[in-house]
C-alpha cells in the first residue's frame, strides 16, 4: 500500500530532494483533472494537460499550460507529453467508451488499440491496465491521483452531522455484499438499496444515469442509499470509484437518503465543500470497510 504523503510534506520533501517532475495530466471530464491543477499551481510543481477532446472541460483549463488531442491520436498525445518534458503521467476524468469504429488511430494508436482489443473481454480493468503498461513501455511513470492529491481519499466513519439510521445500515451492509459480486465480474462499482431492495447497479451508465434510473423505482419518498466501492484487485492509479458536489446533489434530487463509499479505496472531491453540503440537504455520507 502506498504511503500517503500531506501536501505540504510533499512539496517539502520535493524540494529538500530535487526539483519536482513535471506532471502530465491527462484530462477527461469532472472535476478531478481541475483540483489537480489547482494543486500544482498551489504547491508549486509544474504540469500539463493533455486535454482528451469531447471529455476534458476546455473551458476551466484554457488559461494554464495544455493542448487538445483526440483520442485516437495516441502518437500526437505522446509527442506533446514529451514536449512539454512530462516526466510522471496522472490519468483524471472520466472517460465514455468510444466508437472503436470512429477513433481514426494513427500508428501509435493501433499499437494501444490492438492491446485494447485484447484486453477487452476481460473487462474494464483490464483495458486500463493495458493502458497504463503501454504508457510505461514509452518511458513515462503513471501515477495515482491520490498521491498527487492526498486528501482524497474518503476515510472510515461518518463524515458530516447527518447519521445513517438502521434500515440505511442495513441497505448499505446488503449494498457492499452486492457491488462486491459486481466487481468481482468487472461490471460496475455500484448498486442503490432501499429496505433490502436492489433497485438498480451500475454498469456502463455511470452512477449519476444510475441515480435518475433508481429514482423512478424508488417506493419511498426518502429512503434507499447508493453505495460504491473499489473492485476486487482493481489496479489503483485509475478509475477508484468517487463521489462529488453532483453526486451529492443528484441524491439529495431524487430523495435517497445518502451515500456510502469505501473507505481507503474511494476518492471525495472537494471533501470539506461536499460534505458541507451534504449536511445542507439532510444527505448522510459515510466511509465503510468491505
Amino acid at each position: 500500500m502506498r504511503t500517503k504523503i500531506p501536501l505540504a510534506g510533499y512539496a517539502a520533501s520535493r524540494m529538500s530532494a530535487a526539483p519536482p517532475a513535471l506532471l502530465g495530466i491527462i484530462a477527461g471530464s469532472g472535476r478531478l483533472p481541475i483540483q489537480l491543477v489547482e494543486t500544482c499551481q498551489t504547491s508549486g510543481r509544474p504540469f500539463f494537460v493533455l486535454a482528451l477532446e469531447n471529455h476534458a472541460d476546455l473551458k476551466a483549463i484554457q488559461n494554464v499550460p495544455h493542448t487538445v488531442v483526440r483520442l485516437g491520436a495516441v502518437g500526437e498525445a505522446l509527442s506533446h507529453l514529451r514536449k512539454a518534458g512530462a516526466k510522471e503521467l496522472v490519468l483524471a476524468g472520466s472517460v465514455k467508451r468510444p466508437n472503436f469504429s470512429a477513433l481514426r488511430p494513427d500508428m501509435a494508436g493501433a499499437k494501444l488499440l490492438a492491446r485494447i482489443g485484447a484486453a477487452f473481454l476481460s473487462g474494464d480493468d483490464a483495458v486500463l491496465r493495458s493502458v497504463i503498461t503501454f504508457l510505461e513501455e514509452e518511458g513515462f511513470k503513471v501515477v495515482a491521483s491520490n498521491d498527487i492529491l492526498s486528501d482524497l481519499i474518503a476515510p472510515s466513519g461518518q463524515l458530516g452531522t447527518i447519521k445513517p439510521d438502521t434500515q440505511a445500515e442495513a441497505d448499505i451492509a446488503h449494498g457492499l455484499k452486492v457491488v462486491r459480486m459486481l466487481g468481482q465480474l468487472d461490471i460496475g462499482q455500484a448498486a442503490i438499496v432501499e429496505k433490502g431492495y436492489v433497485l438498480g447497479v451500475e454498469a456502463a451508465e455511470g452512477t449519476d444515469a444510475l441515480i435518475e434510473r433508481c429514482r423512478l423505482l424508488k417506493r419511498e419518498a426518502n429512503g434507499g442509499v447508493l453505495v460504491k466501492m473499489c473492485k476486487p484487485g482493481q489496479e489503483e492509479r485509475v478509475d477508484l470509484p468517487a463521489i462529488g458536489i453532483s453526486t451529492i446533489e443528484k441524491i439529495a434530487a431524487a430523495g435517497f437518503k445518502g451515500i456510502a463509499v469505501e473507505a481507503t479505496a474511494s476518492i471525495i472531491l472537494d471533501r470539506p465543500t461536499v460534505i458541507a453540503r451534504a449536511d445542507a440537504l439532510g444527505i448522510f455520507v459515510v466511509g465503510v470497510t468491505s
